[in-house]
């Protein structure tokens, strides 16, 4: 025979069975609760974690900006050191490049005016004595006085030979003579004036050397 449940026992097991739903409702709840609790402390460390990032970055990128200007400026410093450096070699060069220029165009226009100063010696010397006085001669004479005048104050001289021991540096041999009464490598003739600029020969004097 099956046994036959009282009211009491049917009573009894129907709130056991609430109690044990109820509870296990409170389980899944207090689950529910540990598992939101465990996301938002992750998600609150990130933030934290953010906000000290932000900090430091903060912080770091003032200071490498800071490093940043100081090599900008050394940089912006070597960059005008050296620009002034180049600028006054530049200038000195340039200086010393103009100042050859100038000797080699004076020397250049020296010994082309060299020739006309030989021609008028050449032409004073060839006026007869009687015609010495003469308009046309004194006219020549001063001319060729006044050009002589502009090539000395311009730095430009004759070269002393006649008389003058020989001297390679400034004399050009082209002929030999035997006198006694001159002396062994003395200029005895001077066929071509030679002609020195600032001490630099421009020309060199072509002469007859005696023994």
């Amino acid at each position: 025979m099956e046994d036959v449940k009282t009211d009491g026992q049917q009573a009894d097991e129907t709130i056991s069975q609430e109690d044990a739903v109820s509870a296990e409702k409170e389980i899944e709840e207090t689950c529910e609760c540990s598992e939101e609790a465990v996301q938002e402390e992750p998600e609150n460390s990130e933030d934290d974690g953010k906000e000290d990032s932000g900090k430091k970055g903060f912080f770091g990128k003032k200071k490498e900006k800071k490093d940043l200007k100081d090599e900008k400026i050394e940089e912006l410093t070597e960059r005008l050191q050296r620009s002034m450096a180049e600028f006054d070699n530049f200038r000195k060069r340039t200086e010393k490049e103009k100042s050859a220029m100038f000797e080699i165009g004076a020397r250049d226009i020296i010994e082309r005016i060299l020739p006309v100063v030989d021609n008028f010696e050449r032409g004073l010397a060839a006026v007869p004595e009687e015609e010495k006085e003469s308009p046309f001669a004194d006219g020549m004479e001063k001319i060729y006085k006044q050009l002589m005048k502009t090539l000395e104050e311009a730095g430009v001289k004759p070269i002393e030979a006649v008389g003058m021991p020989f001297d390679p540096n400034y004399h050009n041999a082209v002929m030999h003579v035997e006198d006694d009464s001159l002396g062994e490598n003395v200029v005895a003739q001077e066929l071509q004036k030679g002609y020195t600029y600032r001490d630099t020969v421009v020309r060199h004097s072509m002469v007859q050397v005696a023994n």
